[in-house]
């Protein structure tokens, strides 16, 4: 189907940018097609997206294994039923090797620009090396939680010992029995403050807002059941398919019978009586929030860590950094040897630091001025031939991120395929048909848990949920099981055509 081509040359038929689980699978699914005229551009030294970047102590998955794999691709290298950073990275590094991927991978790049040509149809890649891309598709698949989020506080750059965010760990930086600060309660945080506080002479957490964390079930795999996978792929699968239902159906509770959530709220409190015996401590770690509005969280050390004599947890707001530490706003210094950043990612800045220029010279900056938005989050009006992996609105607070994947790299094949039989074609989403989409999008969201007022991640500035799919991942798969056509218009040598782009028939 495409024609074989040295992915160092300029000139290929797809740019992927990313090497995590959105631009590997998309690699395999071309490989699969007989397509391997494509190159896929990532910023790290090596594959594995956030899986190669995130390195803290304590970096795993909440989601199991088993689910948080590609469902083509069981893998026997699990030792655990939730993976731990290294194995996950080292499934992606399997992967690239499985499939052949690694003669089509450029890392160590960054993309800079991606620019739509009118009179070509092409998408010129410019990379930070200097050198230039040049392809009929463009895929970024760079993911929500790529770029991390330094907060907004007063004296950030005074503070005079190492200082650095969980995404990028210095790992030179000797924390033991040193006085250490950790900013944030997040995902991150709650992983790699349990492994912190084991070396630290004291450590302080600084809390904004308490998260729900539950109980993290997870343990190593035995020795029968890792044999039981070798020579039984297809129980892996099973399993994987068991973990599928249970995680729907937890979102069914979150998204379409939120009286169940009560339950869970009761049990929490539960959890927080039985795991943190001083009463004081437990209020502050109740959640001023409905539970789902942010980001449920799973641990086993967490909440016992808190409780730990030299571990406080400092809910007066940070007033600014100094020299020495960090002062609040009751007027407390708290001297640290080291600050500690957990505060997530810049996550609703879709394609952070790239410009991306569309066609008639639109930048897709501009057109998400009001907030990030794209057909089945994966295509945007005045954009041809650039499909979004991981894109806006598809990130889920109940399942597995690789089920969504999978299902938008099919959707994008489907377009692929007969992009690649007829090079004159570039495919652009019709804008009324996006339009009317993402307002329907919006007003479930409304309605939605993440719409109750608490400070999370999914929410941009102005308000708009910019990152989560408000339904369940069943309704996703029904939405982009197949490529409409009928939705898309053509568009040749800068112009776009008003008729829709029919279906090809057999005959």
């Amino acid at each position: 189907m495409g024609t074989q081509r040295d992915a160092s040359r300029s000139q290929c038929f797809a740019v992927i940018i990313g090497a995590g689980f959105g631009g590997i699978g998309m690699g395999i699914a071309l490989k699969r097609a007989g397509i391997d005229d494509f190159v896929i551009v990532e910023k790290h030294d090596g594959p594995g997206g956030v899986w190669e970047a995130n390195r803290y102590p304590g970096a795993a998955c909440d989601v199991p294994s088993h689910l948080y794999s590609f469902s083509f691709e069981p893998w026997s290298g699990w030792s655990r039923r939730y993976g731990p950073q290294a194995e996950i990275r080292d499934y992606l590094h399997h992967c690239v090797r499985k499939y052949d991927l690694d003669a089509h991978l450029r890392l160590g790049r960054a993309v800079l620009s991606a620019t739509f040509d009118d009179s070509t149809g092409d998408w010129r890649v410019e990379l930070d090396d200097g050198s230039q891309l040049e392809a009929r598709v463009l895929i970024p698949a760079v993911g929500q939680l790529s770029v991390p989020s330094r907060p907004r506080i007063q004296g950030l750059d005074d503070f005079t010992g190492p200082l650095f965010h969980s995404a990028t760990w210095n790992p030179g930086a000797d924390l033991a029995g040193k006085r250490v600060g950790v900013i944030g309660t997040g995902a991150s945080a709650i992983q790699f403050v349990p492994e912190v506080a084991r070396e630290a002479k004291h450590l302080s957490v600084f809390q904004r807002h308490a998260p729900y964390v539950f109980p993290k079930y997870d343990r190593p795999y035995a020795a029968w059941e890792r044999r039981l996978v070798r020579t039984l792929p297809g129980w892996q699968r099973l399993d994987r398919a068991f973990q599928w239902f249970t995680h729907e159906a937890r979102g069914f509770a979150l998204l379409r019978a939120r009286w169940l959530v009560k339950s869970y709220e009761w049990r929490y409190r539960f959890i927080l009586r039985r795991r943190i015996p001083d009463r004081e401590l437990r209020e502050r770690l109740w959640p001023n929030h409905p539970l789902g509005c942010k980001r449920i969280l799973f641990s086993n050390t967490y909440l016992q860590t808190l409780g730990e004599e030299h571990v406080d947890l400092v809910t007066a707001p940070i007033e600014r950094l100094t020299a020495t530490g960090i002062r609040t706003a009751d007027g407390v210094d708290h001297a640290l040897d080291a600050i500690i950043l957990g505060t997530g990612f810049r996550a609703t800045e879709f394609l952070s630091g790239i410009d991306v220029q569309g066609r008639d010279g639109v930048r897709l900056a501009d057109a998400w001025r009001e907030g990030a938005h794209a057909y089945l989050g994966i295509t945007a009006p005045g954009f041809p031939n650039l499909f979004l992996l991981y894109g806006p609105n598809t990130n889920l607070g109940h399942n597995s991120i690789i089920f969504m994947l999978e299902r938008q790299i099919g959707y994008v094949m489907g377009a692929i395929t007969r992009l690649a039989g007829e090079p004159e074609l570039s495919l652009e989403i019709d804008p009324e048909i996006e339009k009317r989409y993402n307002e329907d999008i919006q007003s479930s969201l409304a309605r939605s848990v993440w719409a109750d007022g608490c400070d999370n991640w999914y929410t941009d500035d102005a308000g708009r949920i910019v990152n989560n799919w408000p339904g369940l991942t069943v309704e996703y798969a029904r939405a982009t099981r197949r490529f409409d056509f009928e939705n898309y218009s053509e568009v040749q040598a800068g112009t776009r055509l008003t008729r829709p782009v029919m279906p090809q028939t057999s005959s």
